[in-house]
């Protein structure tokens, strides 16, 4: 089973949004027995707290399914996680701190803008202090970039549904 593990500041706007883009592509793909997938925030801001109400009004606009509380990166993460993708340079930047304080330096990190060859080393704007609008870009811009990384992940494993 692949795990992947979205990550963004506060684990309440777009890594849950993230994670439910993806869980709804492998769905379709009829891969769900291959995947697994979490998102967590690198801040302690919104821990246990449901996503944001926009996150969720977007998710419910294009029928995704958002089962998650806020939680922050933990050690135990480094290891389990195949992949660990992170919304933003700053949050990629805590990863990558992270991950030489909690014992796995060899672990990548990836930003999820880069599977996306027009838009690598972009960030996935926090749509904290927007509208729904702010929302809806963030949404497509997911969308995009989680297609990409899922077909990339297909082919590097081999897998089929």
């Amino acid at each position: 089973m692949i795990k992947v593990l979205f990550v963004c500041l506060g684990n309440i706007c777009r890594s849950p949004l993230a994670e439910a883009v993806f869980n709804k592509k492998i769905a379709l793909a009829g891969m769900q027995s291959q995947f697994k997938a979490d998102s967590a925030g690198t801040s302690d801001f919104h821990i246990g707290e449901l996503p944001d109400e926009r996150t969720i009004s977007c998710a419910k606009k294009y029928n995704l399914t958002i089962k998650h509380r806020g939680r922050q990166v933990h050690r135990t993460d480094f290891r389990d996680f195949h992949y660990i993708i992170a919304m933003d340079d700053s949050n990629f930047r805590n990863l990558d701190q992270l991950k030489d304080r909690f014992g796995f330096p060899e672990k990548e990190i990836h930003l999820m803008r880069d599977f996306v060859e027009e838009t690598k080393g972009l960030s996935v704007p926090d749509p904290y202090y927007g509208g729904e609008e702010a929302f809806e870009e963030i949404y497509h811009i997911l969308d995009g970039a989680i297609e990409n990384f899922l077909n990339r992940v297909i082919v590097t494993h081999q897998l089929y549904a």
